[in-house]
Parts: C-alpha cells; structure tokens; sequence
C-alpha cells in the first residue's frame, strides 16, 4: 500500500457538507479532507478526474471520494458518475452515505436481522417487512437491503402513493428487488397493513411517531420493530432508545430495536467503511450492500 497522505475530497449536492461525516473521516486517518458544496452530478466527473491525475497511480489507495446530500437517487448516481470517470490506472475509492443513511439502514437491518434470529428463530427471508418513511433516504436503503435478503417488503405512503411507486421503479430498474407500494393515508388503511406486518421499520422523519400502542396491539403477527428516530416522541410509541430484540410493551410477542442501539451500529459501520477506504490495497467502491455485510458483522 502507497505511504503517501490519504486525501477525502467531500462532495455535497447540498449548502453543506455534515460535520457528523468530516469528523468521522477525521477520526478514521484521513489528513487531508476537502469538503465541495452544492456539487452538481455533471460536475462529478471533472472532480474525479482531477482528483486522479493529479497523484501518481500508485497514490489511488490513499485518495478517496465521500459522496453525501440527503437523496438516495442521487448519490446512487453520483457514485456512478465518479466510477465511470475513473481512467485506469489512474483511480480512487468511492464511498457514498448520504445523511448517513446508508450506513444507518445497514444498522437497523442488521440488527433485526439478529433479533429475528435469536428470539424467533427466523430469517429476513422468512418474512414480510413494513416500511414507513419509504420515501426517504433510511426507509429507500433499509427496504432495497432486506429486499436483497429476499424479505417481501411494503413501502407505506402516506402522501400520495405516486411517489412510492416511483421509488419501487427505481428500485426495481437498479437492483431488481420488487417493493410493494401500499396506501397508508387513512386510519383504515393504516390498520389493515399494520394487522398483516411482521416486522416494522420506522425511518420517517425526526419526531414523527407513525404507530401508536393502540394501532401496534393489534398486529397479531408482528414479531421485530425498529426504530431510527430519537427525537420525542418516538416513531414507535413504547420504544426506548436502547432497546435492542427487548419486548416492546403492550405486545404479545413484539420486540423492540431503538435508535441508540441502530445508532451504535451505524457509528461503527461508517467508522469502518472509511477504515476500509484507507487500508484497501486496492480502490473500493462502497455503498449501503458492502455497509450491511459491515453491520452484520458488528451485531454477530
């Protein structure tokens, strides 16, 4: 491996680059981390290849490109760009979690994954996955992995099922999983699909509860909820933050997985995938698949 400095080159399609991200980069060994604002996906490949060609071919594995924003899609197809603008052998490492949401799906998923299979003794292939918060950056990445797993995976509008249904398209077109979309605008809607879930994922946004002790006592099925939002009150009424495959009360055989206890595994994930970027002795390519195998590794 190159001893020459490692360099992260921070791009952000927004007005800022997250602090959360400069300093875990930090922390990981990189010396030297440029963040760029507002970056357009047409200018990646301009950055990328300057960031190439200015080192020598050797130095690649110390040289990486971080991609964040707030929009799956797009740091999915920034990523792409920045792959495809690579001249070999002149390359580098790309690594993309956009508000960190790559590696906090990898964590919730992880860690349902071991509940399920520790207390009920089944797989992510066994079951059937509820996604609330489908649209956002958490509920894309956490429904396209268990997908992946061969979970069967609803994504839950509740604004227009339009939208889901264009997030099931993408889905489909990049990795060739089938999300079902399903109405959950009104309150028997709601029911019907909590009555059939088995396992929950709440990612909608912060301080959003989308189920109450009322609504979750009355799926006779449901075996695992999680939970990523740590804001009062809960996305799940009678989550605590560390709950981790703990009986979520009021349940019958539910059990319960917090932010904090996600939280852990997502901090450790990103840690490592930026680790990772350093020691490769060869440039990689991370997204939230090689953060999963991560995760699942911490949560064995």
């Amino acid at each position: 491996m190159s001893q020459a400095t490692p360099i992260l080159h921070m791009l952000a399609p927004q007005k800022h680059m997250s602090p959360f991200d400069v300093n875990m980069a930090a922390d990981a060994g990189f010396k030297v981390i440029i963040p760029y604002i507002n970056v357009e996906l047409s200018e990646v490949t301009g950055l990328v290849q300057d960031a190439i060609f200015s080192r020598p071919p050797d130095y690649g594995v110390r040289t990486g490109v971080f991609i964040g924003g707030k929009d799956a899609l797009l740091a999915l197809d920034m990523m792409k760009a920045a792959k495809e603008a690579l001249v070999p052998p002149f390359q580098l490492s790309v690594f993309a979690d956009p508000a960190g949401s790559f590696t906090t799906a990898a964590g919730m998923v992880a860690c349902v994954e071991k509940a399920l299979k520790t207390k009920h003794n089944k797989s992510l292939s066994d079951v059937s996955i509820t996604v609330f918060g489908a649209t956002g950056v958490v509920g894309f990445a956490s429904a396209v992995i268990a997908a992946l797993e061969g979970a069967k995976v609803r994504m839950v509008a509740h604004r227009g099922v339009e939208r889901v249904f264009k997030t099931a398209e993408a889905a489909k077109e990049r990795f060739g999983v089938d999300l079902e979309p399903v109405p959950g605008e009104t309150a028997e809607q709601k029911a019907a699909i909590v009555s059939e879930a088995e396992v929950v994922f709440a990612a909608a946004a912060a301080g959003v509860q989308v189920l109450s002790t009322a609504e979750i006592q009355t799926a006779s099925k449901l075996l695992v909820t999680a939970d990523v939002n740590a804001v009062p009150p809960p996305g799940i009424e009678g989550m605590e933050l560390f709950m981790n495959g703990d009986p979520l009360p009021g349940c019958q055989q539910a059990l319960g997985v917090g932010p904090l206890a996600i939280g852990d595994i997502k901090y450790k994930t990103e840690a490592g995938m930026f680790t990772r970027m350093i020691n490769a002795t060869e440039p990689v390519h991370l997204d939230f698949r090689d953060a999963f195998k991560l995760a699942r590794s911490f949560v064995a």
